[in-house]
């Protein structure tokens, strides 16, 4: 795993010497001899711009290191010659990210970039579309962010947790609508999952001295 993250890393560096080293070969020794460092210098350095170090994003999200991600991210300096399903990851992590600081209209502009360009995963749509309910949520805009978590839970969401946190939006939605009704069959189907992310908790516990009150 380490050789793979550090060919990821430094993978554009080792193809040039490649094609260096096939050029000297192929001056001193002949075309064929030089051709295996031809061929493996460009798939490096096409892996380089076409693929991009997107798994190295990923490592750093999943371990909070958000500067670590950022680096990464912004070493991308020609996102549009990434491949089309990569490209939309890109501008999905550039909208998490902006999304974690606080950042929410940059955060909206990259996540709709993400969107628009398509993925091939409806889990993975879900989970975008649900990301940009909650920009919604921030901006106070209550009809856009039910449109999009809803759009969310019909495409299907990644794990339970996500699934818990849909619903949740959705019952505080229903609430300010005054659909009480509505408010408290989401509120059940998020419990009914049983999540276990200590903020989703938190909500349920705070929403279960509310709920009983509601009318309907």
């Amino acid at each position: 795993m380490k050789f793979y993250t550090w060919l990821i890393r430094y993978r554009l560096y080792l193809g040039l010497a490649l094609i260096v080293v096939g050029v000297l070969a192929n001056v001193y020794s002949g075309f064929w001899p030089a051709f295996p460092a031809y061929l493996i210098g460009l798939i490096l350095i096409a892996g380089h711009f076409f693929i991009g170090p997107l798994r190295l994003i990923q490592e750093h999200m999943e371990a909070g290191d958000l500067e670590g991600a950022k680096r990464v991210l912004n070493s991308i300096k020609y996102p549009n010659l990434l491949y089309k399903p990569i490209r939309s990851a890109f501008f999905t992590f550039k909208g998490q990210l902006a999304m974690m600081e606080q950042d929410f209209d940059t955060a909206e502009k990259n996540m709709k970039k993400g969107l628009d360009l398509g993925t091939p995963m409806k889990e993975v749509k879900g989970a975008s579309m649900l990301q940009m309910g909650m920009i919604a949520l921030q901006k106070n805009d209550f009809k856009q962010a039910e449109k999009y978590i809803r759009q969310a839970i019909r495409e299907g969401l990644p794990d339970k947790e996500n699934e818990a946190a849909a619903y949740l939006q959705m019952c505080n939605i229903m609430m300010n609508k005054r659909e009480f009704r509505a408010a408290k069959e989401f509120f059940r189907k998020a419990k009914a999952l049983k999540p276990t992310t200590p903020e989703i908790v938190k909500q349920i516990k705070e929403l279960e001295k509310h709920i009983p009150r509601l009318p309907g």
